[in-house]
C-alpha cells in the first residue's frame, strides 16, 4: 500500500493538532505557515517534515492530499487553489463564510472528481458511531427529537461568531442521525460582547415525521457542557462529553397509552461501552485512505450547505470591517501576517 503523504496548511492551536496526528501516522509530509518563528520550533520537533511559507510552493511538491487548517476567511481561496491543482483536501470547520462559497467549492470538486471533505470531526466520535449503532439495532423505536448543548465561557472570536464556531459539529451529527435534510429552520442569536457576532444561539430544525432537532450554543456561558440527547419511542440516550469520564447511558424509558392516558414506562439505565480512540485520529486515517480517489461515503456536501444556510438565518455571514491585510489574503492577494491565528 503506498505511504500517502499529506500537507496542512496552517499551523495554529488546531493545525498542530493534524500536524501531529499526521505525523502519528506516518503520513505528515509537509506544513504550510508564514510565521516564521512557528517554523522554527516545529521543525525541531519535525525534522522530517517540509516547511513552506506559501501555498504555491507546497502544491508544486507532489503531496497525495492536502488539510486546511488556516481562518475561515481563507478557507475559499486555498481550497479552491488546491482543488483546481488537482489535489484531494479536508478542510476545517467552519467550512466557508458563506454559501455562495461553500457551493462553488462542492461543486469545483464534483466536476474535477476530487474528494471534497471537512472537519466534521463528530462524525468520527465512537460514542457516536455507537449511538448509530443503537439506533440502527431498533433499540430506540421510532426516533423523535434531539438536542445538544454546546456551551463554555470562551473561547471568544471577532472573526466569527458562535454558531459558526460551535455548531458545524451539531449540524453534522443531526443530518447523520435524522438522515433527512430538515423541512424549516428556525435560528435566533444575541450579540453582546461585540456588535454584530452572536455570543449565543438557539436552533430549531423541524424534519420529516414529526421530529425535531434543538441546538443551543454559546460561548458566555459559566460552565462547560456538551450535552447530547436523542429521545425515541422505546429508549432514550445521553452523551456527556464534558465529563472527565464521558458517560455514554442508555435509558430504559418511554411513554405508552392506556386509551386516552399517558402513562410513563420506566426501566433501568445503564452505562453503554465504547472504545477511546481519538476521534482526530480516525478521521485522518479515513481521509488518508481516501487519497486513492475512492469516493468518500460521508453525505459531506448537503451537511456544508445545510450549515451556511442555517447561519444565513441569524441574518450574518461575516463580522463587518475585515481588516485590508485579511480582505487581500481572502482574494489571493499577497499579503503578510501569519496562518496561524485561529485553530
Amino acid at each position: 500500500m503506498k505511504n500517502y503523504k499529506v500537507c496542512v496548511v496552517g499551523a495554529g492551536i488546531w493545525g498542530r493538532n493534524h500536524i501531529r496526528t499526521l505525523d502519528n501516522l506516518k503520513s505528515l509530509g509537509g506544513v504550510v505557515e508564514e510565521d516564521k518563528l512557528v517554523i522554527e520550533k516545529l521543525k525541531i520537533d519535525y525534522p522530517d517534515c517540509i516547511f513552506f511559507d506559501n501555498l504555491d510552493d507546497a502544491l508544486n511538491h507532489g503531496f497525495d492530499g492536502f488539510t486546511i487548517a488556516t481562518p475561515p476567511v481563507f478557507h475559499f481561496h486555498d481550497a479552491k487553489k488546491i482543488i483546481d491543482s488537482g489535489f484531494h483536501v479536508l478542510v476545517e470547520k467552519p467550512f466557508t463564510v458563506n454559501k455562495q462559497d461553500a457551493l462553488e467549492l462542492c461543486d469545483l470538486a464534483k466536476q474535477n472528481g476530487i474528494n471534497l471533505m471537512v472537519g466534521h470531526l463528530l462524525l468520527f466520535h465512537p460514542a457516536f458511531t455507537k449511538i448509530k449503532q443503537i439506533m440502527d439495532n431498533g433499540d430506540l423505536g421510532k426516533l423523535q427529537y434531539i438536542y445538544s448543548n454546546r456551551l463554555n465561557l470562551g473561547t471568544i472570536r471577532s472573526d466569527e461568531n458562535v454558531f459558526w464556531s460551535f455548531a458545524p459539529h451539531d449540524i453534522s451529527l443531526f443530518q447523520y442521525f435524522f438522515q433527512n435534510n430538515p423541512t424549516e429552520v428556525v435560528s435566533r442569536g444575541i450579540d453582546i460582547l461585540q456588535p454584530g457576532i452572536h455570543d449565543s444561539t438557539i436552533t430549531s430544525l423541524k424534519y420529516p415525521n414529526n421530529t425535531m432537532g434543538h441546538i443551543f450554543v454559546s460561548w458566555l456561558h459559566p460552565f462547560k457542557e456538551h450535552r447530547f440527547v436523542i429521545v425515541g419511542s422505546e429508549g432514550m440516550i445521553h452523551f456527556e462529553d464534558s465529563l472527565s469520564n464521558k458517560p455514554l447511558l442508555y435509558y430504559d424509558k418511554s411513554v405508552m397509552f392506556e386509551g386516552d392516558n399517558p402513562i410513563t414506562d420506566i426501566g433501568p439505565t445503564k452505562q453503554i461501552d465504547y472504545n477511546l480512540d481519538l476521534p482526530l485520529t480516525l478521521e485522518m486515517r479515513y481521509f488518508i485512505n481516501h487519497l486513492n480517489g475512492d469516493k468518500i461515503e460521508i453525505e459531506i456536501e448537503n451537511l456544508n450547505r445545510l450549515t451556511v444556510y442555517v447561519n444565513d438565518d441569524l441574518k450574518r455571514e461575516w463580522p463587518k470591517g475585515i481588516d485590508q491585510a485579511t480582505a487581500d489574503r481572502a482574494a489571493g492577494r499577497t499579503t503578510t501576517g501569519g496562518f496561524g491565528e485561529r485553530s
